[in-house]
């Protein structure tokens, strides 16, 4: 062991042992064909509580064979950076298709929805300007703020009077951006975005959206938070993941095409990652045509959402203030939503406990979220486990 690995190791090992004394010790598991109603752990099927595969397009024929096809064409991996040799026609089809599911004049698509997070907010911010986040944003929102070298507020989407007084007191100097998930992505909720997009222009700034959650999921056309709230027309800086309703992978941003062409130039994280596998995009590509042309899945989804999250609540747990098909179940205690979790994997029902960091102590959750393809079957069976379970721990 050379000099300064050793205090290295006890460190980490350290961090373990404390981890683990605080019920927050965090493993992988390998899991067969997880990504949609069913999960198989260890030889066992159970109904699986834990994907955001919303629409069930991880799994659809049409995207799989659109997929197949473009390995059979381009092989597996890009090769390179989107600006060297690894940009595709796969990759403009695929902006060209987000662009017009958001009604914005142009798209931009990196690697991971964290990738652009961390890549797009230090393109357009830096010092001496000031980003207000809400306090619940996803990680890869508050580390692109970070990283943006901006001075950094937090607000609380409950109490946007207090957003309204932080953004009468800023500087005069300087650009403003309010940063918000459109669903929270551990509590389920939807942002006040009306009262978001009202305040941002009556105080000089720009408003960015994760609509992680949101694209596929909201509107009548599937394609939003702005077409939910009916913002199509407001400037809103929109971006997104394609690994969640659109079943594939990668992050997007959405918006004037003077926007993208800036961040073709200045986004570290595009500027600097391989690109997107082309079967990767054919299949996002595909997944978009099928929001657009089927609203089926989309039904299918919110009336699993409804029976789930009524028949959670009938049983007297708190669901946070959900509003999609993310319903958090609130615990408490971090050793408590463990052993929960693990009762109803046993029960025959996954369904991943959150705990600390990822959410504030004293708010351990277990975080379930409905697929259009969960049958009724496997949500009967799934609330019967949770109400088992809970009644044996004293939680129902």
């Amino acid at each position: 062991m050379r000099k300064g690995e050793g205090d290295l190791l006890n460190r980490c090992c350290a961090a373990l042992a404390h981890a683990e004394s605080l019920q927050r010790l965090r493993t992988l598991r390998p899991v067969v064909t997880g990504a949609g109603a069913r999960l198989t752990i260890e030889g066992r099927s159970l109904v699986n509580l834990g994907s955001n595969n919303y629409l069930g397009l991880a799994e659809h024929p049409r995207v799989k064979a659109a997929a197949s096809a473009a390995i059979e064409r381009d092989g597996v991996g890009a090769g390179a950076s989107r600006l060297l040799t690894g940009h595709r026609s796969d990759h403009e089809d695929l902006e060209a298709a987000i662009a017009r599911l958001k009604g914005t004049e142009a798209a931009l698509v990196f690697s991971s929805g964290y990738l652009a997070n961390i890549g797009v907010i230090p393109a357009l911010m830096g010092r001496g300007d000031v980003i207000f986040a809400d306090r619940d944003d996803h990680a890869s929102l508050i580390e692109g703020c970070r990283a943006s070298g901006a001075r950094l507020r937090v607000y609380r989407r409950d109490r946007l009077d207090r957003l309204q007084t932080l953004l009468a007191q800023r500087p005069r100097s300087g650009a403003v951006l309010i940063v918000t998930e459109s669903v929270f992505s551990m509590e389920g909720d939807l942002a006040p975005l009306p009262d978001l997009v009202d305040l941002a222009e009556r105080h000089g700034a720009s408003v960015m959206v994760d609509d992680a959650h949101a694209t596929g999921v909201l509107g009548t056309r599937g394609s939003g938070s702005s077409e939910h709230w009916n913002l199509q027309d407001r400037p809103i800086i929109q971006m997104g993941t394609l690994s969640k309703a659109l079943g594939a992978l990668g992050g997007f941003v959405a918006g004037p095409k003077i926007l993208i062409d800036h961040l073709v130039n200045r986004a570290k994280s595009f500027i600097y990652t391989t690109a997107l596998p082309a079967a990767i995009a054919a299949a996002a590509f595909e997944a978009i045509r099928i929001v657009e042309d089927d609203p089926e899945p989309r039904r299918r989804l919110w009336a699993n959402r409804l029976f789930w999250h009524d028949g959670v609540r009938g049983l007297g747990f708190d669901t946070f203030n959900s509003a999609s098909p993310i319903i958090p179940i609130r615990i408490g205690s971090d050793a408590l939503a463990v052993e929960m979790a693990s009762a109803l994997a046993a029960e025959g029902v996954y369904a991943p406990v959150i705990r600390p960091p990822t959410v504030p102590a004293g708010s351990a959750r277990i975080r379930t979220s409905i697929l259009a393809t969960h049958t009724v079957e496997d949500l009967v069976l799934a609330l019967a486990a949770v109400e088992r379970v809970g009644k044996r721990l004293g939680l129902a």
